[in-house]
């Protein structure tokens, strides 16, 4: 006799049910970024669209972002955080490679013992972690999952190099996933490109560390040297912005509109486009090849948050919905695209 195993009662669907977002406390101009780079503001300006980007201070960590956003998408939510069947951390900065960012905001927030990951997949990352809490909801396995997109690219980024550290911000954005009647979040169309690995990424590992302070061991009078050394290897963020540019404009329009198609529905439906903020001229460009009405309402939170990769999507969203609520209830599609080369995109109903 071959014994049934159990399994839990399957949702239609689900959706986001609350939205949160916090913001770096230090406004940085670009006059202030000029003072590092030859540059001006009206370059910058022309050629991203930034006025200003928000860095969090010192004392504020990207655990202390991540919880003020879980805090309020819960609490819009209407739900408490022990309701919550799995909190998920889209991330490229947290500074511990492990434990994860995930269980020590479960912990903080009164989540415990939800179960907690973090997800590695820089400005694609908060759509990835939608991906994984919406088939977490629909199979049963969760009835509330928290969805949180937290990055502080200050502490990983050499203020003096131009190609794209002057782009960067800090901030967290945080939605709270739950079961619908119908379906809130569509199909998923996310993929990598591994072949452009290292268009975006760190200039040095964390061996290229190990093996100075080896040296250091292996010669103490050496020590000021290494030291000088150590400091030039830090690791910090760097890409190739004209093959990344191209690479967001034609293939990620592309999914964007496999995106909608997988929905079954078209942009004449879409209340909202909420791209990931990497730069002004690529969410414009994608709003062309989509041929996007007017009627829709764009995400520009770049303009005065900068790209805060993981966080950029959710935080554009809150913006839109604190200036338009009249957009709640309507479709918005939204695309994540960044280092790996990676990529994902969904409708999904606002809250």
């Amino acid at each position: 006799m071959t014994a049934t195993l159990n399994q839990k009662p399957t949702n239609p669907g689900s959706r986001i049910l609350g939205l949160g977002a916090f913001r770096g406390d230090v406004v940085v101009t670009n006059e202030d970024v000029c003072e590092w780079i030859d540059s001006s503001d009206e370059w910058i300006r022309q050629r991203t669209g930034i006025v200003t980007r928000r860095r969090a201070s010192a004392d504020v960590s990207l655990l202390d972002m991540a919880e003020g956003a879980a805090r309020e998408a819960l609490e819009r939510a209407g739900i408490e955080a022990g309701q919550l069947g799995a909190v998920i951390v889209s991330t490229v900065t947290f500074p511990y490679a492990t434990p994860s960012a995930a269980a020590a905001l479960a912990e903080r927030i009164g989540a415990t013992p939800a179960p907690a990951f973090d997800i590695s997949a820089a400005c694609a990352g908060y759509c990835y972690g939608i991906a994984q809490g919406d088939s977490l909801v629909r199979s049963g396995t969760a009835d509330y999952v928290l969805v949180i997109g937290a990055e502080k690219l200050s502490d990983v980024i050499d203020n003096h190099e131009r190609t794209i550290s002057f782009l960067l911000g800090d901030g967290a954005g945080a939605v709270v996933l739950g079961p619908s009647e119908t379906p809130g979040v569509s199909p998923s169309v996310w993929g990598s490109d591994g072949a452009k690995w290292d268009t975006i990424g760190m200039t040095h590992s964390m061996l290229d560390l190990r093996d100075i302070a080896v040296a250091a061991e292996n010669d103490p009078e050496g020590t000021a040297l290494v030291a000088e050394t150590e400091a030039k290897l830090w690791p910090t963020l760097r890409q190739d912005g004209q093959t990344v540019f191209r690479w967001a404009v034609w293939s990620m329009a592309k999914v964007a509109k496999q995106a909608l198609e997988d929905a079954g529905i078209t942009s004449e439906d879409l209340s909202a486009f909420i791209p990931h903020q990497a730069n002004m001229r690529i969410i414009d460009e994608m709003v062309k090849q989509l041929k996007l009405p007017d009627t829709v309402a764009v995400g520009r939170d770049i303009a005065d948050m900068g790209n805060t990769s993981a966080a950029s999507i959710p935080l554009a969203m809150h913006r839109l919905l604190e200036e338009q609520p009249e957009l709640s209830g309507g479709l918005a599609l939204q695309i994540g695209f960044g280092a790996g080369l990676v990529f994902g995109a969904q409708v999904v109903r606002l809250p």
